[in-house]
Formats: structure tokens, C-alpha cells, sequence
């Protein structure tokens, strides 16, 4: 039982801890757009490169 003294207080911290950690990522806007990042992978956008133009060097012999 005496145990209990030691880990209701670390639970305690833990839940003060996860609630600060959440209320820093609302304030940050972490949650303000979730609908984007998930749309953004279907999104085919990337234009085919083109091929790299060189010129050839004339090879001195």
C-alpha cells in the first residue's frame, strides 16, 4: 500500500504533463487544418522533368 504514495502523485504529474504538452499543440495550430495533409498525397502535382540539356565537349585527341 505504500506504494500507492509514490504512484498516485506520478500519475498526477504524468496528466499535468500530457495536459500541458496538448494545450502547447493547440496553441501552436497543430490542429488547425486536418483535412489538407491528408488530401495532399492524392494529389499528383509533381510535372515530369525535363531531360538535362549538354553540350559535348569536342574530346582533344
Amino acid at each position: 500500500m505504500i506504494i500507492l504514495l509514490l504512484l498516485i502523485p506520478l500519475s498526477l504529474m504524468l496528466l499535468v504533463v500530457a495536459i500541458a504538452a496538448f494545450a502547447w499543440a493547440v496553441k501552436r495550430g497543430q490542429f488547425d487544418d486536418l483535412e489538407t495533409p491528408a488530401l495532399d498525397i492524392l494529389v499528383d502535382d509533381d510535372a515530369p522533368t525535363p531531360p538535362e540539356h549538354r553540350e559535348e565537349h569536342p574530346d582533344a585527341d
